[in-house]
């Protein structure tokens, strides 16, 4: 059973006078332990997507069922709570209480668990200590590089083990290296916690990173393609070849 099963998915912007049809009856599964990336044109509706199966944003139409519980029928209360328990967000920008530091960032998730003092340490120096920032735990978001701030981000959004993990151009506010270095620890977590992801990007080395690519055109999934044994560099030739088809995607480098 997928962990996240979308079923016939619409969303409209507007009234019945000036109505905006953004996603047209979208199908799509993400199996547990898969790293997916949505991509597609300005325009095309891949981030109203992510935003609908995050519940961040409601749907129109259709289902959409997370670990087998359906979240389009939940009230706002409900949603809130099962987004503390099961969902893990990556941002852009961040998102880090500028306040508190790293380790209080990345353990705000825990905060409303029941976990002893001692599992919760545990498990903020597990995750701080695969994402290669453990050393930085008592210092502010002010006094980290950008690259670090993502990687806080990144360890916030794993440390509960969510059943999935949704990132929002997680590197687009990060020079290549930075970027590099985040993708990198983004693959190995995925592998080693099993851990299902979910990310939009418009740049096709980002997604070369994940194991399908997702992509988005008019409001529905154009086409999609695999990284099955294929190694990294192959896979992003693959991508950039799809993109090449698809037509209007800006590609980075």
């Amino acid at each position: 059973m997928p962990i996240l099963h979308a079923m016939k998915i619409h969303k409209s912007f507007g009234n019945k006078h000036n109505k905006q049809e953004v996603l047209k009856g979208l199908d799509l599964a993400i199996e547990k332990g898969e790293f997916v990336s949505i991509m597609g044109p300005s325009g095309s509706g891949k981030t109203t997507l992510l935003n609908v199966l995050s519940s961040i944003d409601s749907v129109s139409q259709g289902s959409i069922q997370i670990n087998g519980q359906e979240t389009t029928g939940m009230k706002e209360k409900q949603l809130a709570e099962f987004r503390k328990q099961h969902l893990g967000f990556i941002f852009q920008d961040y998102n880090l209480l500028d306040t508190l530091t790293v380790k209080e960032n990345i353990m705000l998730p825990l905060s409303i668990t029941n976990l002893s003092r001692k599992e919760a340490e545990h498990k903020f120096q597990s995750v701080a200590s695969e994402l290669g920032i453990l050393e930085l735990q008592d210092k502010y978001p002010n006094e980290i590089s950008g690259g670090q701030k993502q990687r806080t981000s990144a360890a916030r959004a794993f440390v509960h083990e969510p059943d999935i993990i949704f990132a929002d151009e997680p590197t687009g506010a990060l020079d290549s290296k930075s970027a590099s270095d985040m993708l990198n620890k983004l693959s190995v977590l995925n592998q080693s916690r099993q851990a299902s992801i979910v990310m939009v990007t418009h740049d096709s080395v980002a997604a070369s990173y994940s194991s399908r690519v997702v992509f988005i055109k008019d409001g529905q999934i154009y086409s999609q393609i695999y990284r099955g044994q294929e190694t990294r560099q192959a896979f992003f030739q693959s991508i950039m070849k799809t993109q090449g088809v698809l037509g209007g995607v800006q590609v980075e480098y």
